[in-house]
Order: structure tokens, then sequence, then C-alpha cells
């Protein structure tokens, strides 16, 4: 288990901090030494810290789990390693978010993403086996977080998930423009994207985007985007308050499907 701070004062509050409730804590080398959560951890933008239920096991073993009452198929975590682990998370990130992943959680989209980032520290349970017992997730979790209607073996897949779209929103972490362009951050999905050689297998890229004309490119590239958005999450658009030029351009997409 990493080092942990003393006390909430030592905290900057200029980071993010994830404390994370885990029997697999080396799961997260994934994202603690690569890609943009690394990046993130190594300019201390964000702050990632383990607490391992099995090192409050009081048992020789160090196992944590146990059988469920009432009989069934098979176990869940036990109460007391993963409560004590919560506390002592608690005690050390004072006024935390706790966060239980499960598939019976909120499902996360964009905009609670980005309504995560001014928590500021969240602690995250883990759950393994069949899950957790329910007096902890009533007296001991803030919130349940799901990432889709969907059951993973463990949480910590979901947790790496969310700690990768919060960390990427993170000013200073990755490009502003390239954040502003997302799918999701205008409630639409992304346009197509083209890179070198321009012709492969006699497929072409829209030769409007060797134009240099930026704004017949801005125009091309949000019809791409709504017509895509249509297609394949009409819900999005359905809930969209499409500007004129929107509502213009994707009736002209509409259009040439139907002419095709």
């Amino acid at each position: 288990m990493k080092k942990k701070t003393k006390n909430n004062q030592q905290c900057n509050i200029n980071l993010i901090w994830f404390y994370i409730i885990t029997i697999f804590p080396k799961m997260f080398d994934a994202i603690i030494h690569y890609g943009v959560t690394g990046r993130a951890i190594q300019k201390k933008i964000i702050n990632i810290q383990f607490f391992n239920p099995r090192d409050f096991s009081d048992n020789k073993y160090k196992s944590v789990d146990d059988r469920p009452y009432g009989g069934g198929p098979g176990m869940l975590m036990s109460v007391k390693p993963l409560y004590l682990s919560i506390k002592k998370a608690k005690s050390l990130l004072q006024d935390a978010m706790v966060v239980y992943l499960s598939p019976q959680g909120k499902k996360l989209h964009q905009k609670k993403i980005l309504e995560i980032i001014k928590k500021k520290k969240i602690i995250f349970i883990c759950g393994r086996y069949e899950g957790i017992d329910q007096r902890i997730i009533d007296y001991q979790v803030d919130e349940e977080w799901s990432i889709g209607d969907y059951v993973l073996t463990g949480g910590e897949l979901a947790a790496m998930v969310i700690i990768d779209s919060i960390s990427r929103l993170i000013p200073g972490v990755i490009n502003k423009k390239s954040v502003e362009e997302d799918s999701f951050s205008h409630n639409l999905l992304d346009y197509p994207h083209y890179t070198r050689p321009k012709i492969i297998k006699n497929m072409h890229v829209p030769k409007i985007l060797f134009s240099g004309d930026h704004e017949k490119i801005r125009i091309w590239r949000l019809k791409q985007a709504l017509g895509k958005t249509w297609e394949k999450r009409p819900d999005l658009i359905k809930n969209a308050n499409l500007k004129k030029e929107e509502k213009i351009l994707l009736n002209a997409f509409k259009k040439n499907k139907k002419e095709k």
C-alpha cells in the first residue's frame, strides 16, 4: 500500500484525489504508468492512493470474502475489512465523496463527468464476488455509479474508466481544443477523422478537408457529427436543442442519405 498523507490539511487543493479501495491495486498500473492519467499523475494534477481490504483482515489467510445470509451462489466481500478500509480512507481524505461502483448505480454520462471534476476528492469502492453488504451501501456510500448496463467481475475496470474520463477534462492534462471537440462535448458524437495517405484501396479522404477553407470544413464536420449522431444515437438528437444552422445541416444529411 502506498504512503498516504497524514491529514487533510496536507492535501493540495489544486489536485483531484482518488482513493481506491480494492483487493487488486496492481490492476491500476495500466493507468498509473501510461497515457493521459499517467501524465496527469506526473504533473501532480491527480493523485491516486490505494487501500487493500486484505490489509485489514484479521485472519491468517487475509481472506476478504464470506457466505451470504439466505444462501445462494457466490460470496460477498467481508464486512469488517471493507468497513475498516473505508474508515481509514475517510480519515485521510476528509469530506470526500464515497462511491460504490455497481451495475445498479446511476449510469454516467459526459455531463455527470463534468460535475464530478468539481468534487476534487473521491473514494471509490471496487466490489468483488457477488457484491458488498447492503449495510455498507446504506451507511457508508454517498452514491452508486455505473458505466453501463452490463456486469463486470469487479469495480476496478469501472474505476479506471471513470478516472480516465475525469483526467482528460482537467485543465493542463491534454489540449483544450481536443476536449472541446470530443464526442458528447456538445451532446453530439464526433465527426469522422482522416489522416495520411489520401487513398487506401480506392477509399478517398473527402476533398473538402484539402480545401483550406476553414469555414467550409467546420460546416462539413458539424454536418457529419449531426448525421452520425442521428444514425447511431437518435436519443441524443431527440433531446438536443438544435440551432437553426444545425437543423438545416441535419436535414441536408438526411436528404443525401435518402438519395443514395
